[in-house]
């Protein structure tokens, strides 16, 4: 007997966890976890974490919009020399504003078959190495990159379809420095929850 409806497809993305990133005074910036959980077809993972800062935010607005010109992309919040990261108001502001940016993308079908979309999402490559590897310019593809990110940094359940193929993940985590993937220099790798937590001020 077959079901009288599909599955409905959902996707959550959460923006959270702001943390500051501290050089020198000139250098300091803060980065923010993206959590994906999905049943979607269009994800190569269906659940994942990374971490990215504002100004990857932007890198990605500007390749969706010129991959996309007949879509009016939304707007990421301001960027504006007022903003401290010392007040909690402001990352928190921001924090919402990038969180509400990808929900609405996430809802075009158009955006999500650019697989910068995914990298960004999936993986932990800087903009650099995402071009590279949408440009066919590396050794391993966009989902090679998504696995080898997940192998590297479960925080989650195994799913699924890893039970099949798990032995590959494993046997390949010692490839990683002759693979040519490496995460952004800017981002450092999350320990990520497998459940919405409260935000952090």
């Amino acid at each position: 007997m077959t079901p009288t409806h599909e599955k409905q497809e959902f996707v959550t993305v959460l923006v959270r966890d702001p943390r500051t990133h501290k050089g020198d005074s000139w250098h300091s910036y803060i980065d923010y976890e993206i959590f994906i959980h999905t049943n979607s077809m269009c994800f190569t993972r269906k659940t994942s974490c990374v971490r990215r800062r504002f100004r990857e935010f932007v890198w990605l607005r500007q390749r969706l919009q010129s991959n996309a010109v007949l879509i009016q992309l939304p707007d990421l919040p301001s960027k504006t020399p007022f903003f401290n990261m010392n007040n909690p108001h402001h990352v928190d502001h921001r924090r919402q504003g990038l969180q509400e940016f990808l929900e609405k993308i996430l809802q075009d079908a158009l955006l999500l078959s650019d697989s910068r979309l995914h990298l960004f999402l999936q993986t932990q490559l800087s903009p650099e190495d995402m071009e590279a590897c949408v440009s066919g310019q590396t050794k391993y593809t966009v989902a090679d990159a998504i696995h080898k990110f997940a192998s590297l940094n479960r925080r989650f359940p195994i799913e699924d379809e890893e039970g099949k193929k798990g032995k590959n993940d494993t046997d390949s985590d010692s490839e990683s420095s002759s693979s040519g993937l490496r995460p952004s220099d800017d981002s450092i790798s999350c320990g990520c929850k497998a459940s919405p937590a409260s935000e952090e001020s």
